[in-house]
């Protein structure tokens, strides 16, 4: 977009904040770059470039401004909603990958090389892939700066510099202000619920595009909520992470213009990979305008989005997690779901501790349940054999599911597992991989959906009308869905 110089001119000058992510304003005279949304005078259009990424503005010699902070914006949605080299690479960038596993180690995964990774990268968003992770270094920096008492040295590391050096001179060079400056101005703000309070916790706020409907999202996180790894708390979905370099608890509450987020982690390095874990499992950085203008065009289906809309899809924090749990969910209800896979989490999952609430296991890895006994599973033969094959093949690897699949792959290799069929491929795409156009025509409740609507009942037909709703059928099948009076369509009491 940012290459529509028309269209970003009129963005600016109307501070639209929908816009906020798609691409940044760099101003040549003051040298500073900016979100759409700036609340400052919008420059004159002769002096506005504009740039694809927070990166470019920075390689390019801009600073951060300190109004509008475009580092804290949400993420573009061009990421979650694309599964080619540039979306996957951005995902897992986001996820910290280059920071663990180098370059190198990011053109694996996606199976190029280095030179041509780069390559694609600079093409579309102006910065390759050290110059993208040292942005994001920037901005977990400037989160425990402003929200811990860590001294500078932990911040720096935990932020993943390799020296206080590189620290300092990125902070600087990024904010305009030493880190020194920046927990100064951050003391002196009142009444920001960022600031922890508590030791060991960090609160932050997770910015979105409005508008968004937090009834199915959380209804639909707290209704299948696993005992011991999630649950639902003085008006918080809760959950235990298995973070890279170790362990974290994270609650997320609804507000009106953010994500209230607090933070347990027993390792700082891990704050930014669970930071974008939590976006994508809200589906924060989603533009449910695209989305909502484009459902709205069939005229069955517009009084639902008008009724109530900015839909998310509810995704997971760990897509072999959510794989295990969707076989376990096959044709049965949500309570007996939920109870087969509170026996796995009590006989293989890994304690943790939480001192503030009820959660005591993470959710048992691939490997942990690939020596299970399938005779202990209370399940029907053939869906012990669906589960234990599908365990085993994320445990040795012929099955890789995560931020860098390709989902039609993906999709390939589940449906050559015993015991796969349209359905639990299709909500493992929408919720695990995260592809916005998955779709459930053959789904119960979607079937009911349809007949009250008077759309085709049938999975051919809805199948065929619902083109028009491409690509983004999986948000449709979230406003489908919400026409039953059923749990996960609700915010708990």
């Amino acid at each position: 977009m940012h290459t529509d110089t028309e269209r970003c001119v009129r963005a600016v000058q109307s501070k639209d904040a929908r816009f906020d992510g798609w691409f940044f304003t760099a101003v040549l005279t003051t040298r500073i770059y900016c979100r759409p949304s700036c609340p400052a005078v919008p420059p004159k259009v002769q002096n506005m470039t504009f740039y694809p990424s927070a990166a470019a503005c920075q390689q390019a010699g801009f600073r951060a401004c300190k109004r509008c902070r475009p580092d804290t914006s949400p993420g573009s949605p061009e990421w979650n909603a694309r599964a080619d080299t540039v979306a996957r690479a951005m995902r897992l960038i986001g996820d910290g990958v280059v920071d663990r596993e180098g370059v190198p180690g990011l053109a694996t995964r996606l199976g190029y090389s280095t030179r041509q990774i780069e390559r694609q990268l600079n093409a579309e968003l102006g910065a390759g892939p050290l110059a993208l992770a040292r942005a994001q270094r920037a901005q977990t920096a400037r989160v425990l700066i402003e929200t811990t008492a860590l001294p500078m040295a932990e911040v720096a590391f935990a932020a993943g510099f390799a020296s206080i050096r590189s620290f300092n001179d990125t902070v600087r060079e990024v904010f305009a202000l030493t880190p020194g400056e920046l927990r100064t101005r951050a003391s002196r703000r009142t009444g920001d619920d960022r600031v922890s309070r508590t030791p060991g916790v960090i609160s932050l706020r997770l910015p979105f595009r409005a508008p968004l409907n937090p009834e199915n999202l959380f209804g639909h996180l707290a209704a299948t909520a696993v005992p011991g790894v999630e649950e639902w708390r003085d008006g918080a979905y809760r959950r235990t992470l298995r973070l890279p370099h170790g362990q974290g608890i994270v609650s997320l509450s609804p507000r009106p213009d953010h994500i209230a987020c607090r933070l347990s982690l027993t390792d700082s390095r891990d704050l930014r990979i669970a930071i974008s874990r939590c976006r994508w499992l809200l589906d924060l950085d989603a533009d449910p305008i695209a989305v909502d203008d484009q459902l709205r065009t069939d005229p069955l289906l517009a009084p639902l989005v008008d009724k109530a809309p900015g839909r998310r899809v509810p995704r997971t924090v760990d897509a072999a997690e959510f794989a295990v749990r969707a076989v376990l969910g096959q044709q049965v209800s949500t309570a007996a779901a939920r109870t087969h896979a509170a026996r796995l989490v009590t006989a293989h999952g890994e304690p943790i501790e939480d001192p503030e609430g009820g959660l005591t296991h993470l959710f048992p890895t691939p490997a942990a349940l690939a020596g299970l006994d399938p005779e202990a599973l209370a399940l029907p033969r053939s869906r012990r054999t669906t589960l234990t094959t599908l365990v085993g093949a994320l445990a040795d690897g012929s099955l890789r599911l995560g931020l860098d699949s390709d989902w039609d792959e993906a999709r390939a290799r589940l449906f050559a597992l015993p015991g796969f069929g349209p359905w639990t491929v299709e909500v493992i795409a929408m919720r695990a991989l995260g592809d916005p156009d998955a779709f459930l025509p053959g789904d119960l409740g979607m079937r009911r959906a349809a007949a009250d609507l008077g759309l085709p009942a049938t999975p051919a037909a809805l199948t065929a009308h619902a083109a028009a709703w491409r690509p983004w059928r999986a948000y449709a099948v979230q406003y489908l869905w919400a026409t039953d009076d059923h749990p996960i369509n609700h915010l708990p009491a």
